[in-house]
């Protein structure tokens, strides 16, 4: 039975099959490259694979099995997080399998960030006393009070 493996492999090999190769038996798929792009360049991007670099720039991540994010941050700016999917090709006797990521390249425009409002103080008046309410002004025509060592105010005005 070795044998006959044998002989079907070496028979393959040697049969002109030139798109075969020994990378279709290893069980981990090769590293992908994603590339990582911002504007404005230079922001700080990491994957949620673990992955990071500055923008511009390309990482190589493993072949995941599920979408991933990266994560964008620049000083002064918002930031900001972008989903990748991850696309696999299964591949066939004539295609090698390939994994893809969607987008690549990785984008991010990044948005200013507000600048810090102000911190308001509280309003408070010089005297934190509170004003007495003022008495109410006697009528006009009302004759000042016996008991008052002040004239009338209004006494010539009438």
């Amino acid at each position: 039975m070795r044998r006959l493996i044998a002989i079907a492999l070496a028979g393959a090999s040697l049969g002109g099959c030139s798109s075969m190769s020994w990378d279709m038996f290893n069980s981990a798929p090769p590293p992908i490259q994603v590339r990582l792009e911002s504007n404005p360049p230079g922001a700080d991007a990491t994957t949620s694979l673990g992955q990071g670099c500055k923008t511009p720039c390309s990482v190589s991540v493993p072949a995941p099995d599920a979408p991933f994010t990266v994560a964008f941050t620049l000083p002064k700016y918002q930031p900001t997080s972008v989903p990748v999917n991850v696309i696999k090709n299964p591949g066939d006797f004539t295609t090698p399998a390939s994994v893809t990521t969607d987008p690549n390249p990785v984008f991010a425009e990044l948005q200013p960030a507000a600048p810090p409002k102000p911190a308001r103080k509280p309003h408070r008046p010089k005297n934190s006393k509170p004003k007495p309410a003022a008495p109410a002004a006697p009528p006009a025509d009302a004759a000042p009070a016996p008991s008052s060592p002040f004239p009338d105010p209004n006494a010539g005005k009438r």
